[in-house]
């Protein structure tokens, strides 16, 4: 079991196990002696019972992280629906905040830093609008990053849908 640490709004380990399932299974970012978590793995690994997680020296369970996390991120049980089928699935999946997107998303077998990222990956909740302009803005940075755009639409069940949306050549 990994020990995570939640300090403000980091979520880190320096436990060797976390090292172990870095390189398996490209699950946080190596920095400075550490691996990182972004809120969505720290989440994945708690509900997954692969991590326990403590704030100081109090373990914190996972309804109360959920609730640390909702406030950092309004958004972050849309997200994690994607991201946990995906992980499911056997696609690693990283942020994406620097293209504007929620995720980037790996076929399967492929090392984040060996190849790009063959999607960039949009979360909507299923009553939610998404205007044309939204859209086209979206599909836009994707092909501008040489990717694909997906857009992940979740149910109120959790239950997620995917779209793809690639650029054609008449």
């Amino acid at each position: 079991m990994i020990r995570l640490q939640f300090s403000g709004e980091r979520i880190y380990s320096t436990s060797p196990d976390a090292f172990s399932l870095y390189e398996k299974s490209h699950l946080g970012e190596k920095k400075k002696g550490k691996i990182e978590y972004y809120l969505v793995e720290a989440l994945y690994l708690v509900t997954e019972k692969k991590a326990i997680i403590f704030s100081g020296k109090k373990e914190i369970s996972e309804e109360s992280l959920l609730k640390k996390l909702r406030r950092t991120d309004k958004d972050i049980e849309t997200k994690f629906a994607a991201f946990r089928d995906l992980r499911k699935r056997g696609y690693i999946v990283k942020t994406a905040l620097k293209f504007g997107a929620e995720f980037r998303v790996y076929d399967k077998g492929i090392k984040p830093g060996e190849k790009h990222a063959r999607w960039i990956l949009y979360t909507v909740k299923e009553n939610k609008t998404l205007k044309w302009h939204d859209f086209a803005a979206k599909n836009r940075v994707a092909h501008s990053t040489k990717k694909n755009l997906l857009i992940a639409i979740i149910d109120e069940e959790g239950d997620v849908s995917y779209y793809e949306v690639a650029w054609l050549r008449p």
